[in-house]
This record gives structure tokens, sequence and C-alpha cells, in this order.
């Protein structure tokens, strides 16, 4: 079902989260997307903060959109994939800004998807999508409820078509906070139609 349309000057913003075997799915997801969503959209992926990240690559050879590794400051744009770089949290400021700070060596995980979702609850709003795909254990629960207290979409893969479900069950469980629950081949398809610019 489409969204209300975002008021003037904003637009969906999508955050893809995930961890083990979120690859797959969050390449699945960017695949069935077509070229010029009306969304911006960000990927964070858990990844070691010694490993340089090649996400923005492996993605890039998935999917029509542009996708590139998030840069600090950086103005979200509909369209564009921003991939949380390694070593680092990725968070949105009011501003509808991307922000990097380095994670350290201590938890949370890393790049931690509560940290991104809650800055998206704030900095967005309604104009939120949080989708928590195939991971170990619970990042992006928190951070989902943020999206839903301030009135955003949240979305989990289905037991089904999570190779490790910890993640989106950790969501799913907080039943009164998740709109959808699909397996991940639906999700591209789901999301296309909610951004969707209504017509004219």
């Amino acid at each position: 079902m489409p969204r209300a349309p975002a008021g003037p000057g904003r637009f969906p913003v999508i955050a893809l989260v995930s961890s083990a075997g979120g690859l797959t799915a969050t390449g699945r997801v960017l695949h069935d997307l077509p070229g010029g969503t009306p969304a911006a959209i960000i990927v964070l992926q858990h990844i070691s903060p010694t490993h340089r990240s090649l996400l923005p690559d492996i993605l890039g050879r998935r999917t029509g959109l542009p996708v590139a590794a998030a840069r600090d400051r950086e103005p979200l744009r509909p369209g564009r994939v921003s991939v949380a770089p390694s070593g680092h949290h990725l968070l949105v400021t009011p501003g509808w800004r991307l922000a990097l700070i380095e994670a350290g060596s201590a938890p949370p995980p890393r790049p931690s998807a509560d940290l991104l979702l809650t800055s998206l609850a704030l900095a967005c709003g309604p104009d939120a999508i949080a989708v928590v795909l195939s991971g170990h254990g619970n990042d992006g629960a928190t951070g989902a409820t943020a999206v839903h207290r301030f009135g955003g979409t949240v979305v989990a893969s289905d037991a089904t078509s999570s190779d490790h479900f910890s993640m989106p069950q950790a969501v799913i469980a907080r039943d009164e906070i998740v709109d959808h629950v699909v397996p991940v081949g639906d999700m591209g398809p789901l999301l296309h139609a909610m951004v969707r610019a209504p017509a004219t």
C-alpha cells in the first residue's frame, strides 16, 4: 500500500540493516528496486572494523541504483544507495545528512543498526522505513521501535527467507511495532509500492 505523500522537500528514507547472511538478502532487495526509486536508501551490515568493506562494489553489481560508501556530512538523496563503511557507526542528522562516528573496538555491534535506526527515526519521523534482514543477535530491535514510535514503517524478513533469523525475529517479537513481515523475495516490490510517487 502506498504511503501518504511526504511533505514538501521530503522523501522516504529506507534503511536496510543486517548481519550474518545479510549480503544475499540486501542484494535481492536492491535488485528488485527499479532505478529512480523515489527514496534514499541506506545499507548497514555488521562488519569487522579492521576490514575494508567491499559492499558498495558488490551491491553495485546487483542493482540499477547508484551505490557508494557513505560519506560524513553527505546529504541524503532519493534514488541513491549509501553503504555504511567499516569502522564507523552511521547516523542521520536532523538536517537529513549522514554522519560517521568512529566505532572503536568495544560493543555495540559495528556498525550499529540501533544507532542508525534511532537517529533515522528522530530525523525523518514518518518518512523513515526500517527494514531488518538476516543476522545474529537483536541489533535493530530498539532502533525499529524508535522508527515505529516516531511514525515510520517497520518491515522484517520472515523465517523461511532469512539465513539467520535472530535479528528479524527480535523485531517481530515486538509485534506491536511491525507493519510487514514478508519473504525477502517480496520485499523489493513491497518497498517500491510504498514509496512510489502518487499518480497524477
